[in-house]
């Protein structure tokens, strides 16, 4: 009887320890809005037109502040903050819709729209990874980020940008596997700081 206990766990460690991986964790990072990647988000921000584009056609496109929840408004000093960082950037470096708006002042706001998608998982060995002797994640998805300036409830400047791709691998060796990092914790706690 022990023989044949044996032989099993011969042959079912490979088959368990090769589904181990799956028991990493893995986490979904997701913006609430109406696209699903970064292409949708540009072609949506390629229908508008300044000086065309009215706060409705915005509406229309699912870029209104109160049917996506993810829409910052921006007033007057937030657009001179965003634009004009500091003292050196000049008015005539900018943008003719953004000098506008800055000229306008109250009449003009804007809308900074983010959305991204990121989704982190960890791979590798899984006992390596639980022990902390060495930890691989992967991170993937898409950021996207936009602004418009609307006077007088039609947009007259656009700016879109982002990541239509994100690949970062992230790989951390820990020779002391679990005990990495206790002794400087430990010697934190115990010596007073001046």
């Amino acid at each position: 009887m022990p023989r044949v206990i044996t032989r099993l766990a011969i042959i079912f460690s490979p088959v368990f320890l090769a589904g181990c991986s799956s028991l990493l964790p893995h986490a979904h990072t997701n913006t609430v809005g109406p696209w699903q990647n970064y292409h949708e988000a540009q072609q949506t921000f390629d229908l508008i037109i300044p000086y065309q584009t009215t706060s409705e056609d915005l509406k229309t496109l699912k870029l209104d502040p109160e049917s996506n929840p993810n829409i910052t408004i921006l007033n007057y000093s937030d657009v001179i903050r965003r634009f004009i960082p500091n003292p050196t950037v000049n008015a005539e470096d900018l943008a003719p819709g953004v000098r506008e708006c800055i000229m306008a002042k109250a009449a003009c706001h804007g809308y900074e729209i983010v959305q991204k998608s990121n989704t982190s998982k960890r791979y590798g060995n899984f006992w390596a990874d639980i022990t902390n002797f060495k930890r691989k994640t992967e991170v993937t998805g898409w950021s996207f980020s936009g602004v418009v300036l609307v006077k007088d409830n039609v947009v007259i400047y656009t700016l879109a940008g982002g990541q239509p791709a994100i690949r970062e691998l992230d790989e951390n060796n820990n020779p002391l596997g679990p005990f990495q990092g206790s002794g400087e914790s430990a010697l934190r706690n115990r010596v007073p700081l001046p």
